[in-house]
């Protein structure tokens, strides 16, 4: 992939975990200056504020099973800020979206400090993620749990 291609592909994931806090009634804002939350998810109704940074990547297809990989600043995993930070990971697979992790912070914090989730490279996290059949892995530990996790981000009807 090349780095033009990664730009669009990182925006469209963005674009994609939008539309799926957008029909779940949430409401959408994007920062003007990206430091670090890619977008503002809000409940109108009360005023509950959700920070988002979303992580995309492009699907490695084996004959089994597929892979993708993130980094993640340490310093932002490591940096607690109100409201709370959520990873969406976003997946695309071939060329159809497939699979959203959603991780608090502090739980992708807990998963590399007590399981040893991810490897440090630098300033980041790398997390190598594999998808097969029945099961979602990372670090050996399983990951299915976050598969579209919104408990977070329940849906509000209008």
């Amino acid at each position: 992939m090349t780095p033009r291609f990664n730009l669009y592909l990182g925006r469209a994931g963005q674009y994609h975990a939008m539309s799926e806090f957008l029909v779940r009634g949430w409401n959408i804002a994007v920062p003007e200056v990206d430091v670090g939350d890619d977008i503002l998810v809000l409940k109108d109704s009360d005023g509950i504020l959700r920070r988002v940074q979303v992580k995309t990547a492009q699907a490695v297809i084996r004959a089994q099973s597929y892979s993708v990989q993130f980094s993640i600043p340490i310093k932002q995993l490591e940096t607690s800020i109100s409201p709370e930070l959520t990873y969406v990971l976003v997946i695309r697979k071939g060329h159809l979206w497939s699979n959203l992790l959603i991780l608090r912070r502090e739980t992708l914090l807990i998963e590399h400090e007590q399981f040893q989730v991810g490897t440090v490279l630098k300033d980041n996290l790398i997390l190598y993620i594999a998808f097969q059949e029945t099961k979602i892995t990372c670090s050996k530990r399983d990951f299915s749990a976050f598969d579209r996790h919104f408990e977070d981000f329940p849906i509000i009807p209008h």
